[in-house]
């Protein structure tokens, strides 16, 4: 049984029922019987979770709270905390991995013998694993968080594996506190170590290793250092790598800049996501500091003291990857030191990737590879290599195509690591010498040294996309609905989606969890933009999750429940199988009951989006259960379904060629700007 005082909040009683927060507000005003409050503020409170669950099942609402769902609150709920909880979850599924035999044997005791053997048991292997020194705290008394431990190895069993219950209560966490913490999504931290080219012994570094996504991106069996000024960041990342690694594991909880803990270690690779525009980053007690051998950076330029402190924790020829500001390749308070690095063959690359990348997702972030010269001088001599991509593979969060991107950015690396040069591609890859960036600026921002692509400013190439287009508006006329006819008042009763699945007409399910297992099949994920856009599924999902994905099949709608816009998808075979994205809810209608077209139909109506959103935060949301639609027989149905259909073709058209129409027109002026066409 859980916890009798652990507490879950609106938002979580919200999830436990598949429904908004709106939804919960309601019932608390509608039923007298409803929990009352058992803590939090008048603003947001926090109710007893036994209650809760028993009153949700005498609604209907839920059958029994998810064992997943479960754990998670008692870890929201800990009385230290949501970290501290998560931390005591983390060490005992590390004593589930690790010493099973003695898990067993302390789960099957009594409370009181749990109670006395945990926090020794929990200790010991913490030491074993992550050494002496280590970030995670075990208090001595555990007793009021047995209900959590026994948990989170009830959980492990129900995922599979300790360390995949140990990412979907992390994940989860850092999901319900993104302002708290600025992470690296798994995509760039993937490419990133790609990039590095980690070894299977290769000592690996992330000197600012926030939650440890680039340590867990990078393969192989070698040691693994990260260091974290935030200390319940690093308890969580010991834990992380700890579960996900047999290698050994050393973290510490301090600012690396300031208190190195490795300082004495020389490693194969240095992965860092490090702090942006930090002005307190220790520039004046670091001033004789060693680390800087290519230049005191100035107070503003807090990213090339990383720069620097990560090429001082490298071997000779060892390499460093860090994902940096664009402004930091440009800025006039930092030419002195990225000149340094380019004279002594420091910096290798520069990438640039799409806005979206990571945070800030509104900047296009850069990637610069670096190696600490050694004996050896580089191939081909002292040459950059500048990578553009960040236009080519799309832009904005989840919408950028990150398989392709990884593909070429590692192939040009890799090419030109191995010879010093490389074919030039316009708009997207070239070398250049380094005495022709030592100018007055030392400006290294990839699109100011690439040539631009000359594709869509060639005549041939705009030729195609005027044919293109021409074919799109013959479409789009073709498909241009009649004339409308006045329609005689409708009389048939309205119904609701929570209705009709409260009768099996349909099945309501919300998107958002769930992962790819480890060596497991990584369909793409139908996210928010592809919805709104029209586009095939552009997302990709997380490894290691407890949950398995939401497939989408043909026939399904699909709602975003968020930005208030008027938007359902029906799904058809092309993108069947794929994932559903976040923010996003799926209605599974019985054929036989409810016409799938008819359905997307009039749940875009105007009026029924305005009357099923809220505003109880910054963002409108949908509460799609409270969507209407009238009671029709299959046939009236279909009738209307087949016009929905065709509305839906219609703005199919008119999309592909505005789409087309903006690429002419863009094409157009930059081929008579760069001479590519002539005047007709």
């Amino acid at each position: 049984m859980p916890d009798e005082h652990t507490a879950v909040t609106a938002a979580g009683i919200a999830r436990l029922a598949g429904v908004g927060r709106a939804a919960v507000s309601n019932w608390r005003r509608r039923h007298a019987d409803f929990p009352r409050p058992v803590g939090g503020t008048e603003a947001s409170p926090t109710f007893d979770l036994v209650a809760v669950e028993e009153w949700l099942r005498g609604q209907g609402k839920i059958r029994a709270v998810p064992l997943r769902e479960r754990v998670w609150q008692q870890v929201a709920a800990h009385p230290d905390g949501a970290p501290a909880g998560l931390a005591l979850a983390g060490a005992a599924l590390l004593v589930v991995r690790e010493r099973p035999a003695e898990w067993l044997a302390l789960a099957e005791g009594a409370d009181a013998a749990r109670a006395a053997g945990l926090p020794p048991a929990l200790r010991e292997v913490l030491a074993a694993r992550l050494g002496s020194q280590h970030p995670v705290n075990i208090p001595d008394d555990v007793s009021a968080a047995l209900p959590l431990l026994r948990g989170a190895g009830e959980l492990a069993a129900e995922a599979g594996s300790a360390p995949r219950a140990y990412e979907f209560l992390l994940t989860r966490y850092l999901e319900a506190n993104p302002r708290q913490h600025t992470l690296t999504p798994p995509e760039p931290a993937s490419l990133m170590a790609a990039t590095a080219g980690v070894g299977r012994r290769a000592a690996v570094l992330d000197p600012a290793c926030g939650a440890g996504t680039l340590l867990t991106a990078a393969p192989g069996e070698g040691p693994r250092y990260a260091q974290e000024a935030d200390p319940d960041l690093a308890a969580l990342a010991a834990l992380r790598l700890a579960l996900h690694t047999g290698a050994e594991v050393r973290a510490a909880a301090a600012d690396s800049l300031r208190a190195d803990a490795f300082a004495d270690v020389a490693v194969d690779a240095v992965l860092c996501h490090p702090p942006f525009n930090e002005r307190n980053w220790g520039h004046d007690e670091l001033a004789y500091d060693p680390r800087f051998g290519y230049g005191l950076p100035a107070r503003t330029e807090s990213e090339l003291a990383w720069v620097q402190h990560a090429l001082a924790r490298l071997r000779d020829g060892g390499t460093a990857v860090l994902l940096m500001p664009p402004a930091a390749a440009s800025r006039r308070s930092g030419r002195r030191v990225r000149a340094e690095l380019l004279r002594r063959g420091a910096l290798r690359a520069v990438v640039a990737l799409p806005a979206g990348a990571a945070v800030p997702y509104g900047l296009p972030l850069h990637l610069w590879v670096l190696r600490k010269p050694g004996a050896t001088a580089p191939a081909g001599g002292l040459r950059l290599l500048f990578v553009d991509a960040a236009e080519r593979y799309g832009t904005g969060r989840d919408r950028v195509r990150w398989a392709p991107l990884h593909t070429d950015v590692t192939a040009a690396w890799r090419a030109f690591d191995r010879g010093g040069e490389i074919a030039e591609e316009p708009g997207a890859v070239r070398t250049v010498s380094v005495v022709d960036l030592l100018d007055d600026d030392v400006d290294l921002t990839p699109a100011r040294h690439l040539p631009p692509a000359a594709a869509d400013g060639s005549a041939a190439a705009l030729g195609d996309v005027r044919e293109r287009l021409a074919e799109a508006l013959r479409l789009s006329v073709d498909r241009t609905p009649p004339p409308p006819a006045r329609a005689a008042a409708r009389e048939a009763p309205l119904t609701t989606v929570g209705e009709l699945a409260r009768a099996g007409a349909l099945k309501l399910r919300m998107g958002g969890a769930g992962a790819v297992p480890p060596g497991g099949a990584a369909p793409p994920v139908l996210t928010e933009h592809d919805v709104a856009g029209g586009t095939a599924p552009s997302g990709r999902l997380p490894e290691g999750a407890a949950e398995e994905p939401l497939l989408v099949a043909a026939g399904d709608v699909v709602v975003p429940v968020l930005g208030g816009g008027r938007v359902a998808r029906v799904v058809d075979g092309d993108t069947a199988g794929a994932a559903l994205g976040r923010n996003l809810a799926l209605l599974r209608p019985d054929a036989a009951a409810v016409d799938p077209w008819f359905l997307a139909g009039f749940l875009r109506g105007t009026a029924n989006a305005r009357q099923a959103s809220s505003h109880a935060s910054t963002a409108t949301r949908l509460d799609v259960r409270r969507l209407q639609l009238p009671r029709l027989p299959p046939a009236e149905q279909r009738r209307h379904g087949e016009l929905f259909r065709g509305l839906a073709a219609f703005e199919d058209a008119l999309r592909e060629a505005g789409r087309l129409g903006g690429r002419l027109v863009q094409g157009l002026y930059d081929g008579l700007a760069e001479g590519s066409v002539g005047p007709w």
